[in-house]
């Protein structure tokens, strides 16, 4: 299970060697081991393009489903749950399928492959029918390539000691934001005229197109001279899933993440509501949160070398806790504001440091652990929905959202003594 370890000696350290440490920290860059192993390289292009086709079609995805092809808000809720079973199940699937073979290359070959297909066939012949058909096929499938960039890039990152793997897995999770910080504000300003958001699939198809065309001629096949991967089971892949500690685990760690889906439920609610601000401070809002994630992401990946990667993570788990909570009694929209800063650096820790933690809970299965990501985000959508709903059937957004924060710290602490006293013994 899950050991968070460094091989660094605790003691007989002086200052000098303290002093050492924290240069280390400040110049070392991610960077040089991203453009030294040429698998990573790949793996982080990638992820760039994989980021752009989520950032260009998310946005506006449900303008597209009920107000392009008519589906009622509740079939559109529908659909999107069952979308989020397709991916979770392909995402497992795919993982399980690439530890088997010790491949991960033709799995995120074919996972592009739905991408481009998806994409383009959305776009040439629109219809309701082949949206709903697309959303619970090629699209979800297309998404499980975030898992397997996670997979391969860890499976190539050996002689990394594992603080190094979380600052790699933080600079690669913060290529998704700077996709959002980009993306999401272009596509809306030249499609804001048109007549309709059917081109974001074009675009879509276009970087599933990019993906496709980096894996295939620029990331490295398996080693044909290194021992073969032991053949492991898919029916004891799904045995290892259910296991009682790491569901337990995934459980915590949903709760915490939640908080990331809940707001962005009632951030524009709030803003809209009773902050008295306008659709257009919703882009603003999020699209400095985006930008600020960025530089967070990699200086909590640093900060991890300093400190338990599970303190980093109940930190920044508290963070966002705060801040939503003190989003409940936003009285304006400059207030909203003034919270960017707190948002962006608890909400960085969230959404990248998780990733190793999760990698972890089955640290001797790159694919299967990975895929534990698509787990983890399915589980949190479903805890989000769940507070939403009872949230606000018991009180406003504003409760809704301190109910939010509450939920989180519940995770927190149970995270905290499942994994807190290991790590620091």
């Amino acid at each position: 299970m899950l050991i968070w370890r460094t091989d660094e000696p605790t003691s007989g350290r002086d200052h000098s060697s303290v002093s050492a440490r924290f240069s280390r920290l400040l110049m070392t860059s991610v960077l040089t081991t991203t453009l030294r192993k040429p698998a990573i390289r790949t793996c982080a292009l990638v992820m760039l393009a994989f980021g752009t086709t989520g950032a260009a079609t998310t946005p506006y995805m449900a303008v597209v489903g009920i107000r392009e092809f008519g589906l009622s808000d509740f079939s559109y809720s529908i659909l999107m749950l069952l979308s989020a079973l397709v991916n979770v199940a392909s995402s497992v699937l795919a993982g399980s399928v690439a530890d088997r073979f010790g491949n991960f290359r033709g799995p995120m070959l074919g996972a592009a492959a739905f991408g481009m297909a998806g994409f383009a066939s959305i776009y040439l012949a629109p219809s309701a029918g082949l949206f709903v058909c697309m959303m619970l096929s090629a699209i979800p499938i297309h998404n499980s390539l975030n898992s397997l960039i996670f997979a391969q890039s860890r499976a190539a990152a050996t002689g990394l000691s594992v603080r190094e793997l979380i600052s790699l897995t933080s600079f690669i999770r913060s290529l998704v934001s700077l996709a959002w910080v980009i993306v999401p504000g272009t596509v809306g300003y030249f499609l804001a005229d048109g007549g309709s958001m059917l081109p974001i699939f074009l675009l879509a198809s276009l970087a599933s197109t990019s993906s496709f065309l980096l894996i295939q001629f620029f990331l490295p096949g398996p080693d044909r001279a290194a021992t073969p991967p032991p053949a492991f089971a898919l029916a004891g892949s799904f045995r290892l899933l259910a296991s009682r500690s790491l569901l337990v685990r995934m459980l915590a760690l949903a709760l915490l993440m939640s908080t990331l889906s809940l707001n962005g439920a009632v951030l524009p609610l709030i803003v809209t509501g009773q902050a008295g601000g306008r659709s257009a401070d919703v882009g603003v809002i999020v699209g400095i949160v985006a930008f600020l994630e960025i530089g967070f992401m990699i200086l909590w990946g640093r900060l991890t070398r300093l400190i338990s990667p599970i303190v980093a993570i109940l930190i920044g788990g508290s963070m966002y806790s705060v801040y939503l909570a003190l989003l409940g009694f936003a009285p304006t929209v400059h207030y909203v504001y003034a919270l960017t800063l707190l948002s962006g650096c608890g909400g960085a820790a969230i959404i990248s440091l998780p990733l190793s933690y999760m990698q972890n809970l089955i640290a001797d299965r790159a694919g299967l652990g990975s895929s534990l990501i698509a787990v983890n985000v399915f589980m949190s959508a479903c805890l989000s929905s769940t507070i939403f709903a009872i949230g606000t059937a018991v009180s406003d957004y504003s409760g809704t959202a301190i109910m939010g924060a509450c939920a989180a710290l519940v995770g927190g602490v149970l995270m905290a003594v499942l994994d807190l006293k290991k790590t620091t013994s």
